[in-house]
């Protein structure tokens, strides 16, 4: 192993959600370290190797094109929801990133759906454990068009499969806070005999 226990245990204590604006504006990051954190993502765990995970990266005009549909698809689909905040916030927070990854997951014929979920989520922490590692902020949305049925096409994601959220992706311009969880031994039974 080239890194120590400590240093895995710092880097996943210390890896935070990241938002769009604590993102440094107009900063882009190379295409090869997005590579990268696409390949560690790839070695996720995935029951029978089904490898359920898809991405699509949009990254400079490509932002303007996701923001674009999804502001449209949300207009069209919302209904008696529709909320003008949100509306604005789908057409306007794309381009203030340097790439957004979309989370799709090719559904497994002889599999449980729920094991092609749990395998794309593994995905999906490699890729924010990744991030953090580069020194790079970002965060896992599953809000606006995510679980709407028409926007599966645009992702190239069949009637089966699933978009399971996007991946917003920056250079860190206000580190995150300091995280809190409760103690580990609240959530833990142990069975030793």
């Amino acid at each position: 192993m080239s890194i120590t226990p400590q240093q895995l245990d710092e880097l996943i204590r210390t890896r935070r959600s990241v938002f769009v604006p604590q993102f440094e504006p107009g900063q882009l990051i190379p295409d090869d370290v997005i590579w990268q954190l696409l390949e560690n993502a790839n070695w996720a765990p995935s029951h029978k190797r089904t490898e359920p995970w898809r991405f699509v990266v949009f990254t400079g005009a490509g932002l303007q094109r996701l923001a674009d549909f999804q502001a449209e698809l949300y207009k069209q689909t919302a209904g008696f929801r529709f909320n003008e905040g949100k509306y604005e916030k789908l057409r306007t927070t794309p381009p203030q990133c340097s790439h957004i990854i979309a989370l799709g997951m090719r559904r497994s014929a002889d599999l449980p759906e729920i094991e092609d979920v749990e395998a794309v989520a593994c995905a999906v922490q490699n890729l924010a454990l990744s991030a953090h590692a580069y020194g790079l902020g970002g965060f896992w949305s599953s809000g606006g068009i995510t679980y709407t049925e028409e926007a599966k096409s645009f992702f190239g994601l069949g009637p089966e499969d699933k978009l399971l959220g996007f991946f917003h992706l920056g250079y860190v311009r206000t580190p995150g806070s300091a995280g809190k969880r409760g103690p580990v031994q609240d959530k833990v039974r142990w069975v030793a005999a």
